[in-house]
């Protein structure tokens, strides 16, 4: 079996981790960097937080509690 060999140059290795991958991951990778992350405004914070607070007491409606209060049932 054949094995190919690399040299790292040193300046390249001090300069902190180094990682090897191969194109299709690099490629990948590089796709996902194209995924806009999400940034919650300030007013969805502070609905997440009470959302979050309302789970902690118990303060929730299962799917069909939602849909009756919301006068979807039959």
């Amino acid at each position: 079996m054949l094995m190919t060999s690399i040299t790292i140059p040193k300046q390249l290795a001090k300069k902190g981790d180094l990682v090897v991958l191969s194109r299709k991951e690099y490629e990948e990778l590089l796709e996902l960097k194209k995924i806009k992350e999400f940034s919650p405004t300030r007013a969805q914070k502070n609905s997440l937080k009470k959302a979050e607070n309302n789970l902690k007491r118990n303060k929730t409606l299962s799917y069909n509690g939602l849909v009756r209060k919301l006068g979807f049932a039959n």
